[in-house]
């Protein structure tokens, strides 16, 4: 109680808190990130090929976490958040091959974040959930990246958990909540199916829309509209900027279109209200 009392009163407390926890959750997350995209395709495969995988447990517990370069079993004074990656300089302690800086970059981010959704809506309900769709879309964000997937391991229960949340309005009322689920949902659908009978090919995945719909379930009908065009410039600039840089040889390589949408609920969770005020502003809208 006297803890509770502390985090209420005390933003710094709780903000550093979240930080803490946030760096810890990272650190999970970069599991999930590496793991979850493998556990489902040996899903798939011990339903249509089972003897073309592994006996061995194969999850987000077990095995334990291993140098992919010589097989070094990480040890716990290894795996403490930043700190470890820092003291090894960004090597391996066995064979000192690299370790990726992606490691480091999810564990810092999703501490960044968390903090900032702390100091943000202070200790309660709203803070909770904040933190929760943070490392949600940190997690998506990050398997889309590498991979191309949105899960629906992820995508579905955080839609769920969105109007479960707004039950009593923590974020928005509960009738924007499922008009912005099935809103988000079926206006990408259309937008996709649009663009194939266009040109023949596909704009983006089923999981797209399934995150947009999250989105809509967590803020309402009412943010989509300016989320999908943050999520369209941000992606533009990226995409502009890879290929001035050269880093996509091929204008046809697909460009995952979750991290962008991913970061642009994650800007409506803060700000969403105040960006969708501007927008009618400058459009002119009352």
């Amino acid at each position: 109680m006297a803890i509770t009392l502390l985090l209420e009163q005390n933003p710094f407390a709780f903000t550093f808190l979240a930080v803490l926890l946030g760096l810890l959750v990272g650190s999970f997350l970069n599991v999930v990130i590496h793991r979850l995209p493998i556990m489902l395709e040996r899903e798939w495969r011990a339903e249509y090929a089972p003897d073309a995988i592994p006996a061995e447990r194969y999850d987000l517990v077990m095995p334990r976490s291993r140098c992919p370069h010589c097989g070094h079993a990480i040890t716990a004074m290894e795996n403490v958040p930043v700190i470890s990656y820092l003291m090894l300089r960004g090597r391996c302690s066995a064979c000192h091959a690299p370790i990726s800086p992606r490691y480091l970059a999810v564990e810092l981010v999703t501490g960044l974040l968390s903090g900032m959704v702390a100091w943000h809506f202070g200790f309660g309900t709203a803070a909770a959930g904040g933190l929760l769709l943070t490392w949600g879309l940190v997690a998506l964000a990050g398997i889309d990246m590498e991979t191309q997937l949105l899960p629906d391991r992820i995508t579905l229960p955080l839609l769920w958990l969105g109007l479960l949340f707004n039950l009593r309005g923590t974020f928005t009322d509960l009738n924007s909540a499922v008009i912005g689920a099935a809103a988000g949902y079926l206006s990408l659908w259309s937008v996709y199916h649009l663009f194939k009978l266009v040109t023949g090919k596909e704009g983006m995945g089923y999981g797209d829309f399934k995150l947009f719909a999250l989105i809509g379930a967590w803020f309402g009908w009412q943010q989509l509209l300016v989320v999908i065009l943050l999520a369209s410039l941000v992606g533009s600039a990226v995409g502009l900027t890879l290929l001035a840089l050269r880093r996509i040889a091929d204008v046809d390589v697909p460009v995952p279109f979750g991290p962008f949408l991913a970061t642009a609920g994650w800007i409506a969770l803060l700000w969403g209200h105040p960006l969708v005020t501007a927008y009618l502003s400058i459009s002119g809208t009352h």
